[in-house]
């Protein structure tokens, strides 16, 4: 049986998720991000206690299509903006996402606003903006080189992005020693 769950967003949530089922006797036969297959198929008890042991995790099984098509959007827009290399040239996230959910952009645009309360460009830019955090409390690298490893034409783009979302620019933010960074899931 394939359960599709919400709030699954990296690597460890992965290890969690596989821990929880094994834990509730089930064997695990594939598990990606928002999607794990078990076995044997689940009877209701066994749903419920499911459901339960990984809402204690943080994680939602998902019963409706239209939600785990958001899941997958959400999912998606999170690997490329957290794990893949975005200086490597433009990402058409319409285009990305359309050919992987085999659906229309103008569709899964409308769908993700009516299930989040806000549209999938936000999102990503709410992505971006985390990953910016990330990368300017690491101190590794300069807002030039930032700019250019998450894919913006320049660092100007980028500070007035990352001001719009956070009230702060990047250099405002570095210095500030309230930082508050906000966890995949919860963007």
């Amino acid at each position: 049986m394939i359960l599709h769950i919400k709030n699954m967003v990296c690597d460890r949530c992965i290890m969690v998720v596989r821990q929880q089922l094994e834990n509730l006797h089930f064997r695990v036969t594939d598990l990606v991000l928002g999607k794990a297959t078990i076995d044997p198929d689940p009877g209701e008890s066994h749903l419920l206690e499911i459901a339960t042991s990984l809402k204690l995790m943080g994680f939602e099984l998902i019963d409706s299509e239209k939600q785990q098509i958001v899941e997958r959007i959400k999912n998606l827009v999170i690997q490329q903006v957290h794990y893949t290399d975005l200086s490597r040239g433009h990402i058409n996230f319409s285009d990305l996402l359309s050919t992987q959910l085999f659906k229309d952009y103008a569709y899964l645009s409308r769908l993700f606003s009516a299930y989040e309360d806000i549209t999938i460009e936000k999102f990503i830019i709410q992505q971006k903006v985390e990953k910016v955090k990330e990368l300017l409390e690491y101190g590794q690298h300069n807002l030039n080189e930032i700019a250019y490893q998450m894919g913006y034409s320049s660092s100007a783009h980028l500070s007035a992005q990352f001001k719009n979302v956070t009230g702060l620019t990047p250099s405002q933010y570095k210095t500030n020693e309230k930082n508050e960074r906000k966890s995949l899931d919860k963007i």
